[in-house]
């Protein structure tokens, strides 16, 4: 996983084995299972809670990736509540959210990844991935 710096133009969204997890299923790790939409190999990722992704911020910050009409339009995030703005202008599920920049493993696809982490309520931990999708670089 790695972070994304250059402008990018999002494509399609790769089919994701499952996107929901919750509590036990997220410790230690989550395995995400993704489809390459170029190639088709089923591409295998860990996400750790505390330890993995980059906060969403830094692609819409100063429209430096991405714009936040480009990340709404794409249905890659949500406006946030203004009960829950603390996590951000801009979520998943109205919890922390962040995102990564991986591979495909086989022909080296780009692809970003955009999901949420937290406590969703007294006793329900949630890992919500909003989706992973193809990008080219501008």
């Amino acid at each position: 996983m790695h972070s994304i710096v250059n402008k990018i133009i999002l494509g399609k969204k790769a089919l994701i084995a499952k996107d929901y997890f919750t509590n036990d299923e997220i410790v230690p790790l989550v395995i995400v299972k993704f489809t390459c939409n170029t190639c088709n190999h089923i591409n295998v990722l860990e996400i750790t809670p505390y330890e993995s992704g980059f906060p969403i911020f830094q692609l819409y910050n100063e429209d430096k990736v991405l714009t936040k009409t480009e990340l709404l339009n794409n249905n890659v995030v949500k406006t946030t509540s203004p009960g829950r703005i603390h996590f951000g202008e801009l979520t998943v599920n109205e919890l922390p959210t962040l995102y990564f920049g991986t591979q495909c493993e086989s022909c080296k696809s780009n692809y970003i990844g955009v999901f949420s982490y937290g406590e969703k309520q007294p006793g329900l931990t949630v890992l919500d991935i909003s989706g992973i999708w193809e990008y080219q670089e501008l």
